[in-house]
């Protein structure tokens, strides 16, 4: 079985071979997205916790990581990480719970390093 860092790792690395086949398109989906995560009235780190919620919500596993992954790089505590699950739990019931157990067992392997 592999764990979710090792998913995290795999995503990062096809999403680096993207970019390298499709340049422009990537560049411009970076572009778009350092545009709207920036901080604003809303902050860059609130902003990846609403984006995780969604991304539970769709149940994108990649998007998941990646939002999980970017939230702790600016700033999110764990704490709010487990808070907006149980946000997306109120809305979403068992599925936000299956979708969220991902989540759980990333912050573990995480804590584990």
């Amino acid at each position: 079985m592999e764990t979710q860092l090792e998913l995290e790792k795999n995503r990062v690395e096809q999403r680096n071979r993207l970019a390298q086949v499709l340049p422009e398109a990537m560049k411009r989906v970076g572009d778009l997205t350092a545009e709207v995560y920036k901080d604003g009235v809303l902050s860059c780190k609130v902003k990846r916790l609403m984006a995780l919620a969604l991304a539970l919500g769709t149940g994108c596993k990649n998007c998941i990581l990646s939002q999980t992954m970017e939230a702790l790089e600016n700033g999110a505590t764990k704490a709010e990480i487990l808070e907006t699950i149980s946000v997306v739990v109120s809305m979403r019931g068992t599925t936000g719970v299956g979708e969220s157990l991902r989540v759980v067992q990333l912050l573990h392997e995480l804590e584990k390093r």
